[in-house]
């Protein structure tokens, strides 16, 4: 059980306990039962609602759709290409969409041309909650041995989130129950920061996540706030695991725990896992940090096995549809809606 569960039980418990059942007509009380944990934990179950059912089979496809433009780097056709699509896509399931345009400094001090993609579901509604991921791709392999100058595919580094969140956009177009209003944000830019080969400062940090952090200087809406957020970055590969994140951690404590307990409760405690990572550079710290608004990443991060770290295929051109999982994204997909449906 989870710590917010079981401070809700105590609560509910405790107003139980100083009530007393009266009988109808009747001018005495009656004897009354102080709940127990038990009782309580099961009425809470019962107002657990079933999210829609998460399609793994339609967010591969999203993935691979992906895939199939090309890198997705700033400055060349297949961004531009794969970009039209995602606010395409976004509005053939219902979202109202947003285009974000900028121009950006990379690391090398090139200006790059970025998009942020923002899909709002119910936009009425003032209570919001934020789903978000990078939709660009790595321009270099610079972890490889091989063509280390060349971009990569990014199946899993941008497009498994996105094919998460696709699908899940999908499912929010579909279904007219859920009450909270949700943005679907894809970010540009995040994966252009400084290359391994070249020298570092302390300002190399803030080369990472450049869409981000544009964002978090002027949202798409004057004043927009959310309740939460989650980012999916690298959520795709097979045997994934998902640790807390120690950023996630520092920011939001209280979203790591409401994934996690949802993990655990429908059966995917073998992906989220309760090890914590190093604090990490990845869009929840800037929307945590300047957005304001706490964010949890579900990031494939090791600390189980060496070396430790975000996996043999990360920044390297491995990184391809053959390591992507139909069962993993599942795992991430089905406990991001159970989240959302029952915040």
């Amino acid at each position: 059980m989870g710590t917010k569960l079981t401070s809700k039980v105590a609560a509910m418990a405790a107003l139980i306990a100083t009530m007393t059942v009266v009988g109808c007509g009747e001018k005495e009380s009656q004897p009354y039962r102080q709940a127990s944990e038990t009782d309580v934990t099961e009425m809470a179950e019962n107002d657990h609602l079933d999210a829609p059912t998460f399609n793994a089979d339609s967010a591969y496809a999203f993935v691979a759709k992906q895939v199939a433009f090309g890198p997705r780097v700033p400055n060349t056709p297949s961004h531009v290409a794969c970009g039209d699509w995602l606010a395409s896509e976004l509005k053939r399931h219902g979202a109202e969409v947003i285009e974000q345009p900028g121009r950006v400094r990379a690391y090398d001090g090139n200006i790059l041309n970025i998009r942020n993609i923002i899909g709002q579901f119910r936009p009425e509604n003032s209570e919001r909650i934020m789903l978000f991921a990078h939709w660009d791709t790595r321009p270099f392999a610079d972890k490889d041995t091989l063509r280390m100058r060349e971009p990569i595919d990014g199946a899993n580094d941008g497009g498994s989130g996105v094919g998460v969140l696709l699908e899940i956009a999908r499912i929010l177009g579909a279904d007219s129950t859920l009450d909270v209003g949700v943005d679907i944000l894809f970010f540009d830019a995040e994966d252009y920061g400084t290359p391994e080969w070249a020298e570092r400062n302390q300002n190399s940090a803030l080369t990472w996540c450049l869409g981000s952090q544009f964002w978090a200087r002027q949202p798409h809406r004057i004043g927009y706030n959310a309740k939460f957020g989650i980012l999916l970055d690298m959520v795709g590969a097979e045997g994934a695991v998902f640790n807390r994140e120690g950023t996630s951690m520092n920011y939001a404590p209280s979203v790591v725990e409401k994934l996690w307990t949802a993990a655990e409760k429908l059966g995917y405690g073998n992906y989220f896992q309760t090890a914590v990572t190093p604090e990490t550079i990845d869009d929840n710290l800037f929307v945590s940090e300047f957005g304001g608004i706490p964010s949890a990443n579900i990031v494939h991060y090791q600390v189980q096995v060496l070396p430790m770290g975000y996996g043999p295929f990360h920044h390297t051109h491995a990184d391809n549809l053959d390591i992507i999982s139909t069962e993993t994204l599942e795992a991430v997909g089905s406990t991001v809606l159970d989240v959302v449906w029952n915040d």
